[in-house]
């Protein structure tokens, strides 16, 4: 397994230090991380930004000088967006964004093009979400094939978020350049079995991304009750891997023996404990990478 480290960790969203994508480049090879993935929007890599080969040449010879691998290219979709709004061809955007970051990856060296399925719309509109997650899914992949790149479904969005439910997207799609990019995090969070979930869909992965958290219950107070109620869900709040309550000892026990064997991305997505300043980004990225190496056997 090799670790990579995500950009969207020093991207800015979350208010936390940001680094252009050259001084990203920069950091993960300092840290000591093999591989990165790259956010395709900005302030990354925005295929707004970069349209020609000549416009991302200097990023691949400067990740190529750092000795550091480009992995992933990663997309930012939801397939069963524009119910809203039918008239705007919302999928035929979103394809055409996907055909885009495939380009980039191609110029960069990237195995991988990452995409999300879709929001769920509620109990009544689950059919129809579903086949059309499938049916764009399908043609994103044929996209993905056109550039030799695979396609990598993560479980973020509501449609194939469990175990079974990436496994039966990945058999309705039914094409060989959608894999899986399948994450702990959402499983421990909803209460799955993490070995039991890698082991099922290890032989389909090339990347896991991990973020560990501490769960924080919520409460209330109510002064009639002169007491407090219980809030559900709990606030998850992201710490360095290792810190929190994911147990990623079953779940890379879980890969090993479905015979996973692709990259780990480590990934800052959310306010994490301690701020963001550069410094405590960097020392939650150091620490995560040395227990990346504890747990998953690394090349």
């Amino acid at each position: 397994m090799k670790p990579v480290l995500f950009s969207v960790s020093y991207a800015g969203y979350w208010g936390q230090h940001t680094l252009s994508v050259e001084n990203f480049l920069r950091k993960a090879a300092a840290l000591g991380y093999p591989a990165v993935e790259l956010a395709g929007k900005r302030p990354h890599l925005s295929v707004l930004d970069y349209r020609t080969r000549e416009s991302v040449a200097d990023i691949r010879r400067l990740a190529d000088s750092l000795g550091v691998e480009i992995a992933t290219i990663a997309g930012y979709t939801d397939f069963t967006s524009g119910r809203e709004s039918p008239e705007v061809p919302q999928r035929e955007i979103q394809l055409a964004y996907v055909r885009q970051l495939a380009q980039l990856a191609i110029w960069l060296g990237a195995r991988i093009v990452r995409v999300f399925s879709g929001y769920g719309a509620g109990a009544q509109q689950i059919a129809y979400d579903w086949e059309r997650v499938v049916q764009t899914l399908r043609e994103a992949a044929e996209i993905a094939a056109e550039y030799d790149v695979v396609l990598g479904l993560q479980n973020h969005h509501d449609l194939g978020v469990t175990a079974e439910g990436m496994t039966e997207l990945l058999a309705d799609v039914g094409h060989p350049n959608l894999k899986a990019m399948f994450d702990p995090w959402s499983i421990a969070l909803t209460g799955g079995n993490l070995y039991e979930a890698a082991r099922r869909m290890a032989p389909h992965m090339v990347q896991t991304t991990l973020a560990d958290y501490v769960r924080l219950e919520r409460f209330a107070y109510r002064p009639a009750l002169v007491n407090y109620e219980r809030l559900e869900p709990a606030w998850a709040r992201a710490v360095p891997l290792g810190e929190g309550f994911i147990d990623f000892a079953a779940f890379f026990a879980g890969l090993r023996e479905g015979g996973f064997d692709g990259y780990v991305a480590y990934e800052m997505c959310s306010p994490i404990r301690g701020g963001g300043s550069e410094s405590n980004l960097d020392r939650a990225a150091a620490k995560s990478l040395a227990f990346i190496g504890q747990v998953a056997p690394t090349n």
